[in-house]
Parts: structure tokens; C-alpha cells; sequence
């Protein structure tokens, strides 16, 4: 399950994606994940599908590495799914047992709201598989630039999302390690109820929690010994510029979110009870 989890981690690869400039996929993603919720017909989720579908082809990131950093939150999606299938009374009862009861309208809001996370995920995903953390951190900073006229410390704030998302790959390595060297000493970690896994999980927090600490305690000493001082004055290696394919890609992402509003308003669709 440990290597499951495939948020914060960047695939190499040679697509369209990864080379344009960090900034269009930062602002591509933040209307992405807007535009989810701007509609609530089905003919709207089609178009987002279309579009989702496109640019993984595009990313040439395998759609089996982005399929399994959903695992870990399948439980996220059932409980998603439940809560929307019995709690909302919309339309005719299609199915009935006790006091549970599933109708049209909770049938139809489960599966479209388990779509709409299934997308939120995969799209947001889809940045961090295509842009390096420093990347991520060039272009978070020249985005919030802005807000340093009013004194908002925007380089720090971009350099610990940045270290935040250096540090989830390398934890993730790390717990497997410990929870491996701990089965190996004959440590239970499966049975027993949810208590006991509670507390099976103390010899795994503990060393987590030391290693993470040395790992930051290391970090601060490496940027101190480079002399370190925050954002102002500094210079960067690779300058941040936008080419013909950046503008092309702002053009492309602002019609589909006009394209996606309209057609899932205005164009209805339905397919069995939506």
C-alpha cells in the first residue's frame, strides 16, 4: 500500500507536458479542478472525461502508474459513495431494506461525486507526475509575486511546498523500510482490531517521526552551509519564459473551461437515470 502512494512524485519522460513552463500547469490545474464543479450535467462529465483522457495520452505518463495511486484512497471514494447513496432522497425509491434506502437522485449523486474525486485526484496528479519540485517552486513563486507588495513571504512559502513535496516520497520510502525491518523482528501488523493496529503502529511512528526530524535538521544545516538566506536578491539558473506552446496550452485550457461550462449546462444528456 506504502508504495502505492504516488502523490508529490515526479516520471520522467519526454512529452508536451513536461516541457511547458511550470506556471501554465499550475494555473491549468487550478481551472481544472474549478471547472469539476461548475456543472452538474452528465454531458459535462463527458467532455471533462474526453479531456482528462487527452492529455494523459499527452504525458505519456502509463495509465496503470496514475490508476495505482488511487488505491490508497478507495476508502476515501467508498465512504464518498455510501454517505450520497443513503443520505440524499431525490426522486423515486429504487431499492429499499430496513431503513436503508437508495433513490434516483442519491444513486445518480454517488457515482457522479465518486467521478468528480476519481478526477480531482487524477488531474492533480497529472502536475506532479509532469514538474519537478523545483519546478513547482519557480513557478508557485513567480505566480504569487504579486502578493509580496504587500509584504506575504512568497518564496518561503513556496520553498516549504516545495520541500513538503521533496519529503512525501522519501517518508513513504522510509515507513516501508520500518514497517519491513519490523515484520521481519515478528511484528503483527494485520490482525487484531482496530485498537491493537492502532497500537501496532507506535513502533513505526516513533523511528518515522526521528528519521524525519533528522532528515529536516539536515536539510536546514545543508542550506546554511550555502549561505542560505531567503528569496531576496537571488538569481535562478534557468529563468522562467513562456514560449508559443505556453500560450497555446492557456488558450486550449480557457476553451475547454468555456466549452465544458456551456455544453454541461446547456446540452443535456441522459443515459438510465441521469
Amino acid at each position: 500500500m506504502i508504495r502505492d502512494i504516488t502523490i508529490g512524485q515526479y516520471y520522467p519522460a519526454k512529452s508536451i507536458l513536461h516541457r511547458l513552463d511550470s506556471r501554465v500547469k499550475l494555473t491549468a490545474t487550478v481551472l481544472y479542478l474549478i471547472s469539476l464543479f461548475l456543472f452538474k450535467n452528465l454531458s459535462g462529465y463527458l467532455v471533462a472525461t474526453v479531456f482528462l483522457m487527452v492529455v494523459i495520452r499527452l504525458s505519456k505518463v502509463p495509465f496503470k502508474y496514475i490508476m495505482r495511486g488511487m488505491r490508497p484512497v478507495i476508502m476515501l471514494l467508498m465512504i464518498t459513495l455510501l454517505f450520497n447513496l443513503f443520505l440524499i432522497k431525490e426522486g423515486e425509491v429504487i431499492f429499499s431494506v430496513w431503513i436503508f434506502h437508495i433513490t434516483e437522485g442519491g444513486l445518480r449523486n454517488a457515482v457522479l461525486m465518486a467521478i468528480r474525486l476519481i478526477y480531482l485526484i487524477t488531474g492533480s496528479s497529472l502536475m506532479t507526475f509532469t514538474t519537478t519540485p523545483n519546478e513547482l517552486t519557480d513557478g508557485l513563486e513567480s505566480l504569487l509575486k504579486p502578493l509580496g507588495r504587500i509584504h506575504v513571504p512568497v518564496h518561503e512559502i513556496a520553498m516549504m511546498m516545495s520541500i513538503a513535496l521533496r519529503f512525501i516520497p522519501i517518508l513513504l520510502e522510509e515507513t516501508d523500510k520500518i514497517m519491513k525491518a519490523q515484520i521481519a523482528r515478528g511484528a503483527d501488523l494485520e490482525s487484531g482490531n482496530i485498537l491493537q493496529k492502532a497500537k501496532s503502529m507506535i513502533p513505526i511512528l516513533v523511528p518515522l517521526f526521528v528519521s524525519a526530524f533528522r532528515r529536516a535538521n539536515d536539510l536546514a544545516m545543508a542550506m546554511e552551509a550555502r549561505c542560505y538566506r531567503g528569496g531576496e536578491g537571488r538569481t535562478k539558473m534557468n529563468p522562467l519564459r513562456y514560449t508559443g506552446r505556453d500560450r497555446a496550452a492557456y488558450v486550449i485550457m480557457i476553451l475547454y473551461v468555456v466549452g465544458v461550462v456551456a455544453i454541461g449546462r446547456y446540452v443535456p444528456l441522459h443515459i438510465w437515470i441521469f
